[in-house]
Order: structure tokens, then sequence, then C-alpha cells
């Protein structure tokens, strides 16, 4: 029945106009607007939607995961754009950038605390 729909996915912010400022400023997204949401364009997939919502509490999980090809690369500049790496445990080393098994990655979080991460691919 949905075999050809073309699916996206969303998560909800506190704050929607914080929210584009962080993913076209700071993460270097095109974002769209329209009723009050945002429209994240990501390179090669379908548009994410960014909703707002007054009791919005953050997922506890990973909402998006950005692939690049030169992880440190990529960290270094978003820490010089006010990005701050979460540590969760010991295989982080001092960029955040986890170094155990399974692929590089490293985690974030957008000004309404969803978590995004980055990741060697």
């Amino acid at each position: 029945m949905l075999h050809d729909s073309k699916a996206y996915s969303g998560f909800s912010v506190d704050d929607i106009v914080t929210a584009k400022e962080f993913y076209t400023k700071t993460l270097g997204l095109d974002v769209g607007e329209e009723h009050g949401m945002l429209h994240l364009q990501i390179a090669g997939g379908p548009v994410i939607l960014v909703y707002p919502k007054p009791n919005h509490v953050p997922a506890e999980y990973t909402v998006l995961n950005f692939p690049v090809t030169d992880i440190e690369a990529t960290a270094r500049e978003l820490t010089e754009r006010g990005v701050t790496f979460e540590q969760y445990n010991d295989d982080q080393d001092k960029l955040g950038i986890y170094r155990g098994q399974g692929p590089l990655i490293a985690w974030f979080k957008d000004p309404a605390g969803n978590v995004l991460s980055i990741i060697q691919g």
C-alpha cells in the first residue's frame, strides 16, 4: 500500500527561529520554511521536516546523521562555528570523535537538545 510513497522524517524543536538560524548558519544547510515549519534540504535525500512544539522534549536518540568524508576536519570546523560535541564515553578523543568499534562518529546537539551526528562515511 505505501510501497511507492516517498516517506520523509521529522522532529520537533522548541524555537523555530533559533532552529532555522542553527541549521542555516551553523550547519550550512539549505532550509525552507512553510506554514511555520522548516524543511531541511539534505543532499540526495528527502526533505526533513522540523516543526515547533511548545512542550518539546528532545529525543533520546540521534535524529539526524551527516555522513562526511573527513570527520576530523568537519569536527574542527563545526567547533569553530560554536558546536560542542558530546562526550559519552572514554572511547572518544578530544574532538569528541568515537574511536571504538564501528564507524568514526561524533555527536552534538541542536539548540533544542536534539542529538545529531557526523559520521565518517
